[in-house]
């Protein structure tokens, strides 16, 4: 986390981008920390709130359409060549699958909440071939709802340290 820190003073907003672009590909990046430590750090006047959320947001966001690009163009192949070392058999992935279809894109709203299942969810849906329109729609809300609470949360919380 120091790292995170001292990587955010030097580049601010630029770096947040790239952090959460990266960690939302599947980076193991502590997420939603960086997130409530953006929150902190505007509650100190050291960053602007609402151009933390946008370009929260936009990392987010861009980490998301890479994960789904991926997924899509890699995916398939991958899961049937490695996916039984992962317990991922034929079988259990036509369930995942036909679940994915069914309940996907709400998966995408609830995964952010969700340590690794976000990161999931972006994968599964290029993979299952989601309609991107979609796909993008409910990113995006998911992203916003997310990057606007766990900013928030950490702006508030900085008013009680």
């Amino acid at each position: 986390m120091e790292f995170i820190s001292s990587f955010i003073s030097q580049y601010g907003y630029l770096a947040i981008f790239l952090i959460l672009s990266l960690g939302i590909i599947g980076l193991p990046i502590p997420d939603e920390i960086l997130m409530t430590f953006v929150g902190y750090l505007c509650h100190e006047g050291h960053l602007n709130f609402l151009l933390s959320i946008i370009l929260s947001f936009l990392g987010a966001s861009t980490g998301m359409v890479f994960s789904y690009a991926i997924g899509n163009k890699l995916g398939t192949p991958l899961i049937i060549k490695y996916g039984k070392w992962f317990g991922l058999n034929n079988r259990r992935f036509t369930k995942v699958e036909r679940w994915f279809h069914r309940f996907g894109p709400w998966t995408i709203i609830i995964g952010y909440f969700v340590p690794g299942i976000r990161h999931v969810t972006s994968y599964m849906s290029g993979i299952t071939q989601m309609k991107f329109s979609t796909y993008l729609a409910f990113a995006c809300f998911g992203a916003m709802v997310w990057v606007i609470i766990f900013i928030s949360i950490g702006y508030f919380l900085g008013v009680t340290l």
